[in-house]
């Protein structure tokens, strides 16, 4: 059976680069947008919202804890502020105030963080943000999304600013490939199914969602029928096409840049596991990564369609 939809995966830009972009375009006709930022502004992008902005430009400094502090209070008096820095910094080193100053009292903050995964390369393990996601989606009330590719990305920007409540959104450093030719049909919650298949479902978000629709194709000319689902919306998962793939092809392969014990792997088996049991597998990292260039890593550590055919084919292995 031959692909419903082929992809010609061209080279676009990376999502933080989409992100500081985005952000500055949207700026424009929203006064309460503000920027907070760890002296990191032209490694996130958020340069691109200073230069048009300065008075609504906030560089704190080495110190994402207080950031995250500042952009409570900022959120408190009415503004829509974003604090970004690298993912691992944000989330780790502010995640009590994430807890205590953003999530309890449901503060309207929205956090990027960028240079995500281990595709941050040669800067190293003390770098590479492999657990935000887990710790962002165990705050209360936060939403939580991994776009895919530029459109994406600024799709996500565009709700974060038009959704009351805390946001984490995750960008990565390496340019991406075009998927999206729109920036329409996103919403908090929902997926996008990029190819139809019967006998098993790619799940992904990040930089695996186009290593997934490689697979899918790699597995068409083997006869086998994937379909490949944007999980973009981590938190709040969307139940209803997780239950729907499961009954469907029977069975699923998560695919992540992230900690395999704790992404959107462990989200998705949840639903299964309560919903429709069905096979599965997944691709994603077991443990700390070192320095390296972003494909001598991304080979290393399994982030590739090789990986996900393997996946495959061991979760179809079972549904026989």
């Amino acid at each position: 059976m031959a692909l419903s939809t082929t992809y010609e995966l061209k080279p676009g830009m990376a999502t933080r680069e989409a992100f500081g972009r985005a952000l500055a375009e949207l700026a424009k006709s929203n006064s309460r947008i503000v920027v907070c930022d760890a002296d990191l502004s032209k490694s996130t992008m958020t340069h691109f919202f200073a230069a048009e902005f300065p008075e609504r430009f906030f560089s704190v400094g080495i110190a994402e804890a207080n950031m995250v502090g500042i952009g409570a209070g900022l959120a408190a008096e009415g503004k829509i502020p974003f604090v970004s820095s690298f993912s691992v910094f944000v989330v780790n080193k502010g995640f009590e105030q994430l807890r205590t100053v953003v999530a309890y009292p449901n503060l309207n903050v929205k956090v990027v963080g960028t240079h995500s995964g281990i595709s941050i390369g040669e800067d190293g393990p003390s770098q590479m943000s492999i657990e935000d996601l887990s710790l962002a989606c165990s705050l209360p009330g936060f939403t939580v999304l991994s776009p895919a590719d530029e459109k994406s990305m600024r799709a996500c920007i565009a709700l974060a600013v038009d959704t009351v409540g805390p946001f984490f959104v995750r960008a990565g450093r390496p340019k991406m490939p075009v998927i999206y030719d729109s920036e329409d049909g996103f919403k908090v919650g929902g997926s996008r199914q990029l190819l139809d298949g019967r006998d098993v479902t790619l799940m992904a978000h990040g930089l695996m969602v186009s290593e997934s629709i490689r697979a899918a194709e790699a597995l068409d000319a083997e006869g086998i029928s994937a379909r490949v689902v944007d999980m973009y919306s981590v938190k709040p998962l969307d139940r209803e096409a997780i239950v729907r793939a499961a009954a469907e092809t029977g069975a699923i392969v998560v695919s992540e840049e992230h900690l395999v014990d704790a992404g959107l792997g462990v989200r998705v088996a949840q639903v299964v596991s309560e919903e429709h049991p069905c096979p599965m597998a997944f691709v994603g990292l077991t443990d700390y990564a070192e320095s390296g260039t972003p494909d001598e890593l991304l080979d290393k550590y399994g982030m590739r369609a090789s990986s996900v055919i393997a996946a495959a084919k061991r979760a179809l292995a079972r549904k026989k």
